[in-house]
């Protein structure tokens, strides 16, 4: 069974955590380094194999506005619902901002859809040669 527990420093959880199979792959330390930056974090831990199996972060100031990042589910546990129940903890903590922004991509709408988020239009600057982090960063 999967525990949740919402973190306010990375550190404070003694397990490792899943590293992405897919196309973006972030350094353990670059992870680490984004968590511990993060204002909230939700964790989704598999205690049988003392493995984190799922985050989300979220970046806020505190009073009225709150970024989410990043959502992320280690393959081999995707669809068992874990990603809802992330993004619904992340909701609760965040329940009393006036703004909670996510940007997705459109094969990821329907999943926010379906937890109440509604769809608009923005803006973004990516540079995908630093998905592992900033380039020249030391992690």
């Amino acid at each position: 069974m999967i525990t949740y527990a919402h973190v306010r420093i990375w550190m404070s959880i003694n397990c490792p955590i899943f590293l992405k199979a897919g196309p973006i792959r972030h350094q353990k330390r670059c992870i680490r380094k984004l968590l511990n930056k993060s204002t909230y974090i939700w964790l989704a831990v598999d205690p049988d194999v003392k493995r984190v199996v799922g985050f989300i972060n979220a970046l806020s100031d505190e009073t009225l506005t709150a970024y989410i990042p990043l959502l992320e589910v280690a393959e081999d546990y995707q669809g068992q619902g874990i990603g809802k129940c992330l993004v619904e903890k992340m909701f609760e903590t965040l329940g009393g901002h006036y703004m909670i922004d996510i940007v997705c991509d459109d094969a990821l709408v329907s999943f926010y859809e379906k937890l109440d988020m509604n769809r608009t239009c923005g803006m973004v600057v990516r540079h995908y040669e630093n998905q592992s982090g900033i380039a020249g960063d030391d992690f």
